[in-house]
């Protein structure tokens, strides 16, 4: 859930509250952006065969998405995976084999391409959980695969990680709603590459 002024506090303290399952949660520490670290890919691989031993065929499809995804990119010291599953909505048919797994469900977004986000327990890990065939997952790798192959728009955002993160925020998706902008601008050139496809997905 994007907010167009992540300033305003108390549209987080407010509207993600109906998402967030417990509440939302006020960061304890600044937003860290680390090196590229090589660990990356070898958490995202160990994650992966973690969840692909409590779903089975459950799992669709898994990938190893957001900024640790991009080597030489800086990023939050956290692991972001896409999760497609036959239907995201149907909680019963996956959540309690993943919890199982370690992993705790904190967001639940019906509105939202029906996205379920889950926290690791044994690793840093963002899960983010999508019904098969979700237009949103093709963004993120969209996202991601351009960001690997282009150096300019690497840099770029790079940078816009580290100055924003450089800011003080209440909530961690206020850093997240900062980046909307330079995010929109990489993906707009990443479609333009992409083809007439990946423009009719805008």
């Amino acid at each position: 859930m994007a907010h167009s002024d992540p300033t305003d506090v108390a549209w987080y303290e407010r509207e993600p509250a109906r998402v967030a399952v417990g509440g939302p949660r006020p960061l304890s520490t600044p937003i860290e952006i680390a090196d590229y670290r090589l660990e990356w890919p070898r958490l995202y691989e160990r994650e992966e065969a973690r969840i692909r031993d409590a779903l089975g065929g459950r799992a669709v499809r898994i990938e190893h998405v957001g900024s640790t995804s991009v080597p030489g990119l800086p990023a939050k010291p956290i692991v972001d995976i896409s999760l497609e599953v036959a239907d995201s909505a149907d909680e019963a048919a996956y959540v309690p084999l993943l919890e199982a797994a370690g992993y705790t469900l904190r967001i639940r977004e019906p509105e939202w391409f029906e996205h379920r986000g889950f926290k690791g327990t044994k690793t840093a890990v963002n899960l983010h959980v999508f019904t098969a065939g979700c237009e949103e997952v093709d963004r993120m790798l969209r996202f991601r695969d351009h960001l690997r192959h282009d150096t300019t728009d690497r840099e770029l955002y790079a940078r816009t990680k580290r100055e924003l993160a450089a800011h003080e925020w209440t909530y961690g998706q206020q850093y997240a709603d900062a980046k909307s902008e330079v995010v929109q601008e990489i993906l707009a050139r990443a479609n333009a590459s992409a083809g007439p496809r990946a423009r009719r997905e805008m």
